[in-house]
């Protein structure tokens, strides 16, 4: 199994703390905004919001991927985008993860109220390639993606 590369930061290492959760069967066009909508915020904020989300009291915004995703009235004006939809499964991935990377942060000393999100991403998996019969005689190609989703927080003052 190789190893995970987490992105150089310049950052003191014991200010941070990083968590990484791979092979998720989630698609990489959820995460992308999930991920881009928590990015630079505090760990407890961002928990917050993704559990608004998650009761579908607050859409989340898509800047991405989003043809097809309807003008939701409950988000934030802060967004200043009106597409948005609730990535419910992408949603309990990264929250998992989250917890992951707060546990390492309480494990080395950190202060779960000082941290924020210093980096989040999400990358495209190995694909399971699968093929289902159909008629006649011929088969049809049938995909099962995965996604990679890693994140670094960081103890601010």
């Amino acid at each position: 199994m190789a190893s995970w590369i987490y992105p150089q930061l310049n950052v003191d290492e014991l200010k941070i703390a990083k968590a990484v959760i791979r092979d998720v069967p989630v698609s990489i066009k959820d995460l992308y905004n999930v991920c881009k909508a928590i990015r630079g915020m505090y760990l407890h904020d961002a928990k917050n919001f993704l559990n608004r989300v998650l009761e579908e009291k607050e859409a989340l915004p898509y800047w991405r991927y989003y043809k097809g995703a309807s003008h939701k009235s409950n988000i934030s004006p802060k967004w200043k985008i009106k597409a948005g939809r609730y990535p419910k499964k992408a949603i309990r991935y990264v929250l998992k993860l989250l917890e992951n990377a707060e546990a390492n942060a309480s494990n080395k000393g950190l202060d779960s109220d000082k941290l924020i999100i210093k980096h989040i991403a999400a990358h495209k998996g190995f694909t399971l390639k699968r093929y289902m019969p159909r008629a006649f005689g011929r088969a049809t190609a049938k995909y099962r993606r995965t996604s990679n989703i890693e994140v670094i927080l960081e103890e601010v003052e």
